[in-house]
């Protein structure tokens, strides 16, 4: 039996969390929740949550019978995720807050908070597993596959994961939703959050539009013909197919029926020229990237794993993609894929997995399609 511990526990509102602590506390832990506040620009918002999170958060507590204390975030918050992720998007990049609000908030912010209270460790409700091997602490995927976030904890490193724990890791998601229902939780039924924190289900190109100005420029197709008005490109990623205002664009005496009717997708954005360009077929070549070039690399190990045979995510909820890592420099790599990926977006992060643990990984600076010799208007998009 593990020893007993002073646990801080970030109670979030939702059931995974709510869950943890309960089982930290049949463990025999001492356990003290923290409801985490990290955006206060729209208390009053129907789109906000935080309050009704904070209510359902402090119900939790008192079913579970733990104390539980209110901080605030968002100053931290605001300069350390919510900027950066204005300056990628006013970069045509797509950046992915939840990663960096990991790195900088729940495993610094908060953790250092927890240590102040005298905590020996500090738990979540995310779907992964730590383990120690050989004097090393190893990031492990959360057991159910559908539930896993280790994608989102790459850039954790060993000093931190030494001091978490993520109890519900070890379970599938219909297993925490039976406990929370077995032992009375209030929020055993609460949907699962989506998107990003500090939107909620706002229409995200409403909300971009308060802090990014909107620069109207054309969208075209491969042949170079303008098909239609981008509102700027901050407001697109690659793969995007919704909301691109494309109308039917066909060649005179084409069939119908034809790809001519096709779907169209978001495949490039060239900054210089503020050009969106876009492609029709699911599986066009500009979609597909047999490489990638990552930087600012982070290693849970505290090294980059040798060069060979891995299997990455460019995207969360991908399947691994078998390919083969190249270090490049100090904080960078190269990813060579088995089978092109699509919709490889910089500004998103490539993580690397050995089998069921998580290496580490980068943010992806460019992506290499395999129709990029037939893309010579953008291709200095691809150098």
């Amino acid at each position: 039996m593990a020893a007993k511990q002073r646990v801080v526990v970030g109670l979030s509102g939702g059931v995974d969390s709510a869950v943890s602590a309960h089982l930290l506390k049949q463990q025999g832990h001492e356990v003290v929740g923290i409801f985490m506040k990290n955006w206060e620009d729209d208390d009053d918002s129907e789109y906000c949550s935080s309050r009704q999170d904070w209510l359902d958060a402090a119900s939790v507590a008192d079913v579970i019978g733990i104390d539980i204390e209110h901080v605030n975030f968002a100053a931290e918050y605001k300069d350390r995720v919510f900027a950066e992720f204005l300056r990628e998007y006013q970069a045509g990049r797509t950046p992915n807050p939840d990663i960096l609000c990991n790195a900088e908030i729940k495993f610094k912010a908060f953790l250092d908070h927890a240590m102040r209270l005298g905590a020996e460790k500090i738990a979540t409700g995310h779907y992964a597993r730590v383990r120690e091997r050989a004097g090393r602490h190893e990031l492990l995927k959360g057991l159910d596959p559908l539930k896993d976030q280790s994608y989102f904890l790459h850039r954790l490193s060993q000093s931190q994961l030494a001091k978490t724990m993520f109890p519900v890791g070890e379970l599938p998601k219909t297993e925490v939703r039976r406990i929370a229902a077995e032992i009375g939780l209030p929020n055993a039924k609460k949907k699962d959050s989506t998107g990003i924190c500090f939107i909620g289900e706002r229409p995200f190109r409403e909300f971009l539009n308060r802090y990014i100005a909107s620069a109207p420029g054309p969208i075209k197709d491969q042949r170079g013909r303008t098909i239609g008005e981008h509102v700027g490109l901050s407001f697109y990623t690659l793969g995007q197919r919704q909301g691109l205002g494309i109308g039917g664009v066909r060649a005179k005496g084409a069939q119908k029926g034809g790809s001519e009717h096709e779907p169209w997708f978001v495949a490039r954005k060239d900054i210089a020229h503020n050009t969106l360009w876009a492609v029709q077929g699911h599986d066009h070549p500009w979609l597909l990237s047999p490489r990638l070039r990552a930087q600012d690399a982070s290693w849970v190990a505290g090294e980059p794993p040798r060069a060979g045979a891995l299997a990455a995510k460019t995207r969360y909820r991908q399947a691994d993609a078998a390919c083969t890592v190249e270090p490049l420099g100090e904080d960078g790599f190269v990813l060579r894929f088995e089978q092109a990926q699509w919709a490889v977006t910089p500004g998103q992060s490539a993580v690397l997995y050995d089998g069921e643990v998580c290496l580490g990984g980068g943010v992806i600076v460019t992506e290499a399609a395999s129709g990029d010799e037939a893309y010579a208007p953008a291709a200095a998009l691809t150098a």
